[in-house]
């Protein structure tokens, strides 16, 4: 899926419904919106929320999919997806024992939201490292690579 550019103005997006409930809401739910934020936001609940956005895995499935996890985090973070409702755990009475994780329909509907910023940055991502080179030179920072 490609992002597209919406041609709707501040003033529209700003006299939208969305926006007028957000802020009649009162300042203190902001910390309440902010602990789910925290945690579909960093960057392992978003690779997994993607990756099982095709269908339910098993668990070293997701941790051949994302790379660089380590079995810790990944459990810890398939738990507290779990805990919040946006992936289930099923386990199969087989021999090995098999476990798949499966988006819920709550993390279907973030997997909608998220799945075009993967999109996004996928796209994106040579341009960004093209950027950073130009900014390390121009600030005599030493590249050690282009991803840094």
């Amino acid at each position: 899926m490609i992002p597209k550019h919406s041609n709707v103005t501040a003033r529209q997006f700003s006299d939208s419904a969305e926006i007028k409930v957000l802020a009649s809401e009162r300042p203190g739910d902001c910390r309440i919106v902010s602990s789910v934020l925290a945690l579909v936001g960093d960057k392992w609940s978003v690779l997994i929320i993607v990756g099982l956005g095709n269908g339910p895995l098993r668990f070293n499935e997701i941790k051949r999919l994302i790379g660089g996890i380590s079995q810790r985090m990944l459990t810890l973070t398939l738990r507290g997806l779990e805990r919040d409702g946006l992936v289930t755990r099923t386990q199969f009475a087989t021999i090995p024992p098999r476990v798949d994780y499966e988006l819920t329909p709550l993390g279907r509907s973030l997997w909608q939201v998220v799945e075009p910023l993967g999109a996004w940055a996928h796209a994106h991502i040579d341009d960004m490292k093209t950027a950073r080179k130009k900014f390390d030179e121009r600030n005599g920072h030493i590249t050690k690579s282009a991803d840094d």
